[in-house]
């Protein structure tokens, strides 16, 4: 077999039989992905020429070879001939060079625009969005589905052109050769054409049941490792182990069978061609005898009818790949479809000077329409007021935060801030009048002064620290290998839950914006702890309008207004004082929690 027609490592990547993802709409993904990269193709021209003159070299180099043939058997071997022959092959090297050289920079430029712009997008969607998906199969997209896309467009792709001159312009030569012999090799390629097919059905069932289990293994060592600590406390290392082990034997069995089932394609195909090879040498001996054709042509010939067959079959194997990278590239269309959150309306004011009055004007809103979690939502709290939100789980504490940073906006009446539209305003600068401690914590892989002043990194080492003594953490922090520029890593998770905690109080702390809100901001310390951070919760929401969602109802005994919400209504509203007196809902739950019930 010629080497002009050798198969590219990257082909190999997809064992042969390994059925593909299929696409939905090929042609629309095709076409959506052709817009998607427009003016950052620049050079696929020059690709696509040096792809038809590599394939000059499989259809060139057979020709000569003949001419060769035929010279040393009339006795006159020609030099000029081999120089040609030799020259081609140079070539042939060449082209293929600047043919992957080019290639490789058009393909990352365009995969670098594919993962920027996903990546810049994400960033613009509403919470809703991340709300209702898995974050691992978004993060699946956003490297996986752009690593197949880029294996495909900058292998092959070229391949592919490739192939298609290749094939083209060596059926024309062999018809023109012999249309006989054609018709032998025809006949073989239906043969593979007819294996491959038969092979794929089989092994297609065999690969489906290989992902599946594989994916039952990767979720249980997912779950092993996450879960570590549980599996320790309550003894089920071996049982782990045990269960590990069977669905490990149960991939490696069916894994087997699937690459011995595709092992046949090649065997096979080798059984085919070589057979081919020797009914075409029979046939042209024969017309060989009868002055119909050289020595010379019938090595031409045979060099053609393996290059001829060869490409279909790695085509069949690229179009799995491409067939793959498509069903990618459909996935991140599909998030790139999604509507970003809404756009500032014409003319949107900025915060500058906001003092904090926030009133809540009939508000009702659900994730779902048809199951409202807030319901005719009344309230007028004026700048510098200490809000406390409480209530049992699901009541709606946390939904009605997340209608006041406009994370989702409502569905029925209106949010004021000085009087003002929530939607009036600029988002970004309405979210920078927030400081924001959620119950989840977020935390990067950067230094801890760098998670404190995260948003704001101009800020001296100065305030830094003095916001970390009001969230009381500063001791912690010089405990630190480096003290305030350790790095932390997996997003704090060396950390406790309460350190962690009580690094993002630290960052509300130094953002000192006029509205603050904190949602359980300490559910994940000890009692000493949220002592002190109740002392420094009452220092930095000094007038400043505040938010504090709370189980533990110790924290919010100084608040200048306490919610209750329940069925997303607002039940009972009052000082600490009041509600006591009242002897309600909030009352039983105070008492149940200090202990005198």
């Amino acid at each position: 077999m010629d080497k002009n027609m050798a198969t590219p490592p990257s082909q190999l990547g997809r064992a042969r039989g390994v059925p593909a993802v299929k696409p939905k709409d090929m042609k629309g993904t095709l076409i959506r992905l052709w817009q998607l990269t427009k003016g950052h193709r620049k050079g696929l021209n020059w690709v696509l020429l040096l792809s038809a003159l590599a394939s000059g070299s499989a259809i060139l180099s057979p020709y000569f070879i003949g001419k060769v043939v035929n010279c040393i058997d009339q006795g006159n071997p020609s030099f000029r001939l081999m120089m040609i022959l030799m020259t081609l092959y140079l070539g042939d090297w060449l082209i293929r060079f600047l043919q992957q050289f080019l290639m490789a920079g058009i393909g990352q430029r365009m995969i670098l625009h594919i993962r920027t712009s996903l990546f810049v997008h994400m960033e613009k969607l509403p919470l809703s969005f991340f709300d209702t998906r898995q974050h691992g199969e978004l993060m699946s997209r956003l490297t996986n589905d752009v690593d197949n896309i880029s294996v495909t467009i900058s292998d092959s792709l070229t391949q592919l052109m490739m192939y298609g001159f290749t094939i083209i312009g060596i059926f024309c030569v062999m018809v023109y050769m012999s249309p006989m012999l054609t018709v032998v090799a025809l006949f073989s390629v239906l043969l593979i054409f007819c294996l491959t097919r038969a092979v794929t059905k089989r092994t297609r069932v065999l690969f489906r049941q290989q992902q599946e289990i594989l994916g039952k293994l990767n979720g249980q060592v997912e779950e092993s490792i996450s879960g570590i600590s549980m599996v320790k406390a309550f003894g089920q290392e071996q049982e782990m182990v045990e269960k590990f082990i069977e669905n490990n034997d149960a991939f490696c069995q069916v894994a087997a069978r699937a690459q011995i089932a595709s092992g046949y394609l090649m065997p096979m195909m080798n059984v085919i061609n070589n057979l081919t090879y020797v009914l075409i040498a029979i046939v042209s001996g024969v017309m060989a005898l009868k002055g119909k054709l050289t020595v010379g042509e019938i090595s031409s010939f045979l060099l053609y009818s393996r290059q001829f067959s060869r490409p279909f079959v790695d085509i069949a194997n690229i179009y799995n790949n491409f067939q793959t990278a498509v069903a990618g590239a459909e996935r991140i269309l599909e998030i790139l479809d999604e509507a970003c959150e809404p756009e500032d309306i014409d003319g949107a004011r900025s915060t500058d000077g906001v003092c904090g009055n926030v009133s809540f004007q009939d508000v009702t809103f659900g994730y779902r329409p048809d199951r409202p979690i807030l319901q005719h939502i009344d309230l007028e709290i004026p700048a510098g007021t200490r809000v406390a939100v409480v209530g049992p789980t699901g009541s709606g504490k946390t939904t009605l935060i997340h209608l006041l940073t406009r994370f989702y906006d409502v569905q029925e009446g209106a949010i004021l801030l000085d009087g003002y539209d929530l939607r009036d305003y600029r988002l970004g600068d309405l979210r920078q009048t927030f400081s924001v401690v959620l119950q989840d914590t977020a935390l990067f892989g950067i230094s801890v002064r760098q998670n404190i002043s995260y948003g704001h990194e101009e800020i001296g080492m100065e305030e830094i620290e003095a916001a970390a003594k009001a969230a009381g953490v500063d001791d912690f922090i010089r405990r630190l290998p480096r003290g305030y520029e350790t790095v932390l890593w997996q997003g704090g998770g060396e950390l406790s839950q309460g350190e962690r905690q009580l690094l993002t109080i630290a960052r509300a702390v130094l953002n000192q914006a006029p509205i603050m809100i904190l949602d359980e901001a300490t559910s994940s310390v000890d009692t000493v702890t949220e002592q002190n951070i109740r002392q420094a919760l009452l220092t930095m929401t000094e007038g400043r309008t505040s938010f504090l969602i709370a189980h533990r109802l110790s924290t919010i005994r100084d608040s200048d207004l306490i919610l209750l919400i329940r069925d997303g209504r607002i039940a009972e509203q009052g000082t600490h004082q009041q509600l006591m007196e009242l002897k309600g809902e909030y009352a039983q739950m105070y008492l149940t929690q200090m202990g005198q019930i």
